[in-house]
């Protein structure tokens, strides 16, 4: 049994003997890498330009500036070109009527809203009648005219100081037709500008 013990005792020997060169020679393995891997230049980053913060702006709009229209010196110039312009407008009236329709108030108020701009003009109301009735009731009828636009662009505010009138009843008719026609056109209240 010595002799088993033995040669038990020898094979352990050499396996250890074998377990122990085995260990030191083995290597350790190199680590394993990747392939380079070819990168693309990236474009540099360009931060962006710098936001321009406004200020607060308030709810309500700014009025536009307004340029300040040339108006003729010459009075008679003037009273052409607001005519033409509608600046200044007349007011028309039915037959034998001194009320002021639609159509007049609407005219009136353009004529009121100029002359609230340039408050350096007056206006002359002129009273006209149509040629039916007689002369002293068309004379009356154009002043009541003349005065019921009157009383309107003074509800208009439009100063009593800057507003005059006059009758002319059917002694300048704008057109001097003899029909209905003819007649509604010099049913009217012609506006003139006039300085203060």
């Amino acid at each position: 049994m010595t002799k088993t013990l033995k040669a038990v005792g020898i094979a352990l020997l050499v396996v250890l003997a074998l377990a122990a060169v085995g260990c030191r020679t083995k290597k350790t393995p190199a680590p394993v890498t990747a392939p380079p891997v070819a990168t693309e230049t990236a474009p540099p980053v360009v931060a962006p330009p710098p936001t321009r913060v406004e200020p607060p702006v308030d709810f309500v709009k700014p009025e536009p500036a307004v340029t300040e229209e040339v108006l003729p010196s010459d009075i008679d110039e003037l009273n052409r070109v607001a005519q033409q312009r509608g600046y200044i407008q007349d007011a028309f009236f039915a037959f034998d009527e001194s009320t002021l329709s639609a159509d007049a108030q609407s005219a009136l108020t353009n004529s009121a809203n100029w002359l609230k701009k340039n408050s350096s003009y007056g206006l002359l109301i002129e009273g006209h009648c149509d040629e039916r009735g007689t002369e002293q009731y068309n004379l009356a009828l154009g002043d009541r005219r003349a005065n019921t636009a009157k009383e309107y662009l003074q509800t208009l505010g439009i100063d009593a100081s800057r507003l005059r009138t006059v009758s002319y009843g059917e002694e300048r008719p704008f057109d001097a037709g003899h029909d209905e026609s003819a007649w509604a056109k010099n049913r009217r209240d012609h506006l003139v500008i006039i300085g203060k």
